[in-house]
């Protein structure tokens, strides 16, 4: 039998390559660190049921690959996107400084109404730091975007960061800033309302549009 939700929201999941998308993805599904963790190839998707102002709610999250030579493969991704992590790595300035184009990315291609979440992980390794956390937050007020620092290995704001940008989102269903019936919100309602689904109902799977598996899950484009 199928778990009940109220909405479904899409994320994206976006920044540099080895700033720990993946760990920050993988945390939050299945609420431990990947040990063993390799660039990802494409694009990779796994869902959770939250629970999230009262109202279940279905997260459908697409990680996408960092490296420059699969932007073609997953700017196709960004469409329809309610919600978006941008991560970079506190301890690599390059990864900082390349946030402005992540940003421009994800509000071109996707939707100006977006609800972004600036995420500044590995803040585990604080005697590496290289950025500021005053520095992000600056850049997060100047963007309009959240922020919050997060540490995929001790699981730190990880769960928070999902929540807070899907808080977000509803908060603008509801105040009808964003519509769930308009064409490529992200957003869809769900097919049994009243059925209550628990939190940490997760799954995971590798994107057989990039992989050439045999099947693939929903897009709420």
């Amino acid at each position: 039998m199928s778990e009940g939700y109220d909405y479904l929201f899409k994320f994206l999941v976006i920044g540099n390559a080895g700033v720990g998308k993946s760990c920050v993805l993988h945390s939050f599904l299945e609420g431990k660190f990947k040990q063993e963790s390799s660039h990802t190839i494409g694009v990779e998707f796994g869902s959770k049921i939250a629970k999230l102002g009262g109202k279940t709610v279905k997260l459908q999250i697409w990680d996408t690959a960092g490296q420059e030579r699969f932007r073609s493969v997953t700017r196709s991704y960004y469409r329809g996107a309610a919600g978006a992590l941008l991560v970079y790595d506190i301890t690599n300035r390059e990864s900082y400084n390349a946030l402005a184009n992540w940003l421009t990315d994800a509000r071109t291609l996707a939707s100006p109404d977006i609800v972004i979440i600036l995420v500044g992980n590995k803040k585990d390794l604080e005697d590496d730091r290289e950025v500021t956390f005053l520095e992000a937050s600056r850049f997060a007020q100047e963007n309009d975007i959240l922020f919050l620092e997060t540490s995929a290995l001790t699981g730190e704001n990880v769960d928070e960061v999902f929540m807070k940008c899907g808080r977000n989102i509803l908060s603008k269903i509801e105040s009808g800033e964003l519509d769930p019936e308009k064409m490529g919100s992200g957003i869809q309602y769900g097919d049994n309302k009243n059925v209550k689904a628990p939190l940490g109902n997760a799954e995971r799977t590798v994107d057989p549009a990039v992989t050439g598996g045999a099947s693939k899950p929903p897009c709420a484009c």
